[in-house]
Parts: structure tokens; C-alpha cells; sequence
């Protein structure tokens, strides 16, 4: 009992910004230690980890993860989603990307298709909810520099992926950050990262819109396998 009264003490002590990265870190954890086998399991893992657990933290404490909608938030979603768009479309032409893609089993058949996209939007939701809303807008009282929190974390949970997506992984994140930052909003990073998978899933699934060889000759100086 002491150790646990200790523990709760030395919590209780704790700022909002120091509970919200030690939540973070634990959040990682638990993720990473519930294995799930399919789209319908990461689904109810996400949900679980990345949004229930952060939203309850929030509400316990009074702060916001940046759900919140106005014009601002609306104009810099257009914005950032128009420009990370043609990522996407030449992205779709790669073959490490075309050989990963879709990650769950589906096809381009609309009935099949919809609910595979409508999944996938709902885990970038998880995702930005954790990434972007616990670890960068609900800890924005420390400044800009919240931006930077989770690229580390984002870069080590994309280790698996296509060696061109990790080596963006991270700049990604801290223009997602910084977008949704200066948004007060997770609006743009969800609207781009949902939307952006499942223009990518529909592409691999058809041919490229740009000529695979046309783009691995635009790229032949990236230094990664593409």
C-alpha cells in the first residue's frame, strides 16, 4: 500500500504536460503488446489506446485534444490535404509502396472497398488523436516546441513500412504537428492522413496514374530502395 500511495503522491505532483507524455510513453507501451490480427482488431485497439484512453486523461483534467471545428481549422485541412496529395498519387507508383498496399485484404469493388476505407479513416483518426492531439495540441502550452514531441514515436511505429514511408515518417509528422499547432485543431492532420490512405489504398489497387518507370527515374537519387 505504501508503494501505491507513493506512486500516486509522485503522480499527483505531476503538471499536465509531464502527465500527459508520461501517458503518452505508457500508451506506446500498450500498444505495441496487443498483438491484433486483423483490420477489425487494429480498429478496437486504436480506438481503445489512442482515443479512449487520451480522451478520458482530458476530461479528467479539463484540457482539449483538438477536436474542435472552425474556420481556421477548415482552410489549413484544405490546405495541407491538397498538399500532401500528390504524395499520395506518386507514391501509388512505387513498388515498395504497391507491394505493402492495401495493408488488410480488400478490392476495388465499391461494396467491398467502403468499408475498408471507412475503417482506415477511423484509425488515422486514433492515430492523430494520439500523435497529434495528445502529444502536440493538448500540450501546446509549452509552445511551438510540442511539435516535436511524438517524431521519434511516429518514426519507431512506421520501422516496418516501405523504407521511402519511414524515411518521411518523420518530417511528416512535424508538418502534421505544426499544421494542427497553429490550428488549435487536429482537423487538417486527420483529414490528410485518413483521406490521403484511402486515396492511396484505391490507387494501388488500379493502375498507376503515373507510369511506374516515369517516377523511379524522377527519384533516382533518393537514397532508399523505392
Amino acid at each position: 500500500m505504501s508503494v501505491a500511495r507513493s506512486v500516486r503522491r509522485s503522480v499527483a505532483r505531476l503538471s499536465w504536460v509531464q502527465r500527459a507524455l508520461l501517458a503518452g510513453a505508457v500508451l506506446t507501451v500498450a500498444w505495441m503488446s496487443w498483438d491484433v490480427a486483423g483490420l477489425n482488431e487494429r480498429l478496437v485497439r486504436d480506438t481503445v489506446v489512442y482515443v479512449l484512453a487520451p480522451a478520458a486523461l482530458a476530461i479528467r483534467h479539463g484540457r482539449h485534444l483538438g477536436y474542435r471545428v472552425d474556420r481556421r481549422a477548415v482552410r489549413n485541412t484544405v490546405l495541407l490535404s491538397l498538399f500532401v496529395l500528390p504524395f499520395y498519387v506518386v507514391g501509388s507508383s512505387l513498388p515498395t509502396i504497391r507491394s505493402y498496399y492495401p495493408m488488410w485484404q480488400t478490392s476495388a469493388a465499391f461494396g467491398e472497398f467502403l468499408p475498408h476505407a471507412i475503417k482506415q479513416f477511423l484509425i488515422a483518426l486514433a492515430a492523430e488523436t494520439y500523435y497529434r492531439g495528445l502529444l502536440c495540441v493538448g500540450v501546446r502550452e509549452i509552445g511551438f516546441k510540442s511539435v516535436f514531441i511524438s517524431p521519434v514515436v511516429y518514426a519507431f511505429h512506421h520501422l516496418y513500412k516501405p523504407p521511402i514511408e519511414l524515411m518521411l515518417s518523420a518530417p511528416t509528422d512535424v508538418l502534421f504537428g505544426a499544421v494542427d499547432y497553429k490550428s488549435e485543431s487536429i482537423l487538417p492532420s486527420v483529414v490528410a492522413h485518413g483521406v490521403g490512405l484511402c486515396v492511396l489504398d484505391w490507387l494501388v489497387l488500379h493502375e498507376p496514374l503515373i507510369p511506374t518507370e516515369q517516377v523511379l527515374r524522377w527519384l533516382s537519387w533518393v537514397p532508399v530502395p523505392l
